[in-house]
């Protein structure tokens, strides 16, 4: 019963902290993840009001499992981006700025951060360092749609932007395995060549594998049914079944196989939107089915946010924050010239893709659920904070580029009544 109240509770707050942010034209990601903060450990759970919120850490912690299948949903839906069809389009320029923008942002907060980590001694990682430069290479496609279907955006930016977004998160979760298998390494203290390059490479291909195979079984079995709704019961179904089977790990001789549950999604929704006539439909649907679990998954994302460590990572958290936006802009300056894309997206593209939530939020919490607990604070610390400073001048930054590049339309001017004339008398 007090599970059920908190997660009550929990929703309601999240839903009535939107309505306090849309006057302010602040994104729900960031109401929601404020509601979290609020009715979290740190805040008005310190009070121990049993079902009003998170009395303790361990009430948060006892919910991993609706973070988990969260993720899984988040992933799928990315997947569901990659339409071959649609990418025929876009797909040289797309890929080689996504990638280059991905890796610059990576590149230039791991140098910075392992700087920090290297004159600080102790105070931040390098395992946090890496991590943290792999979290940072995730861009949030619903605040970046959001800002361009609101403003009826369009153009040659445009139309980069939005593969781009997809492609990025694509991009992250891959250096997010890779990092965050060195860090693993980096944190037991078994740091070989086999635990730094093999086990990464391992976990990657066994998860893309094991996505492509469930998803063509997916789709197989899918197509038995006419029914829109059977077939939303077995895509959900799947998704939990993947996920579930990315905690199994197994050790075969000196191969520790394991899987990402990010990257196993994501190839489901990739093979399943390519293979599947119908998948849009059913996309759309899925969408509206995950819509209280993603409202619980920021919310439980905010209630892990110990706002008394925010004083401990504050310069960490600030060059995180100015680094990452570098990153972003130089890299797709840089991609924009090397594919020679139009002035405007050379000059503005980087600006629009600063917002940053959901997935970077679920790699925090892999972290948080698989590192220790003294290096995973800081970096979920950095990367909430971090995001609600990026959720709120992210939309705003991608605003004003659209504008600057004269892809928002602009409304008709009314004409003034003419002077004093007698028609007009």
């Amino acid at each position: 019963m007090r599970t059920l109240l908190s997660l009550s509770v929990a929703i309601l707050a999240g839903l009535l902290m939107t309505r306090v942010a849309k006057p302010l034209k602040l994104p729900s990601v960031t109401a929601y993840l404020v509601a979290g903060v609020l009715i979290g450990p740190y805040c008005l759970g310190l009070l121990g009001i049993e079902g009003l919120g998170f009395p303790t850490q361990e009430d948060v912690d006892s919910l991993s499992l609706i973070s988990e299948v969260a993720l899984g949903f988040i992933a799928f839906s990315i997947g569901s981006e990659f339409r071959v069809s649609e990418l025929k389009h876009t797909g040289k320029q797309a890929f080689v700025i996504g990638v280059l923008q991905a890796l610059a942002a990576t590149f230039l907060i791991d140098i910075a951060l392992v700087a920090i980590a290297l004159v600080t001694n102790g105070k931040l990682t390098i395992a946090q360092a890496i991590t943290l430069g792999a979290i940072g290479t995730a861009t949030a496609p619903a605040a970046t749609l959001m800002v361009v279907r609101q403003y009826k955006a369009k153009g040659p930016l445009v139309d980069l932007l939005l593969p781009i977004v997809a492609l990025d998160d694509a991009v992250g979760l891959v250096l997010f395995a890779v990092s965050f298998g060195i860090a693993k390494a980096l944190s037991s203290g078994v740091v070989d060549l086999y635990t730094i390059v093999a086990n990464p490479i391992i976990e990657i291909t066994a998860s893309l594998l094991l996505g492509a195979v469930a998803g063509w079984v997916m789709t197989q079995i899918e197509k038995l049914f006419n029914s829109n709704t059977n077939r939303l019961a077995i895509t959900i179904s799947f998704v939990f079944l993947t996920v579930a089977l990315s905690m199994i790990s197994v050790k075969i001789g000196p191969v520790t196989l394991g899987f990402s549950s990010l990257l196993v999604c994501m190839m489901i929704g990739a093979i399943y939107c390519n293979f599947f006539k119908e998948s849009d439909v059913i996309m759309e649907q899925c969408d509206r089915w995950t819509t209280p679990l993603f409202i619980l998954f920021f919310i439980i994302s905010g209630a892990s946010l110990d706002i008394f460590n925010i004083i401990h990572v504050g310069v960490i958290g600030i060059v995180y924050v100015l680094v990452r936006a570098l990153g972003k802009y130089t890299g797709a300056m840089w991609g924009a010239a090397v594919v020679k894309a139009p002035p405007t997206v050379t000059k503005y593209l980087g600006f629009t893709l600063l917002p940053q939530a959901g997935v970077a939020i679920g790699m925090a919490a892999i972290c948080a659920r698989t590192l220790p607990a003294e290096l995973a604070s800081a970096i979920t610390t950095v990367v909430l904070c971090a995001t609600l400073i990026y959720e709120l001048v992210g939309p705003i930054v991608t605003k004003l580029a659209l504008s600057a590049a004269e892809e928002i339309e602009k409304k008709p001017k009314k004409q003034k009544p003419a002077g004093n004339t007698p028609a007009n008398q």
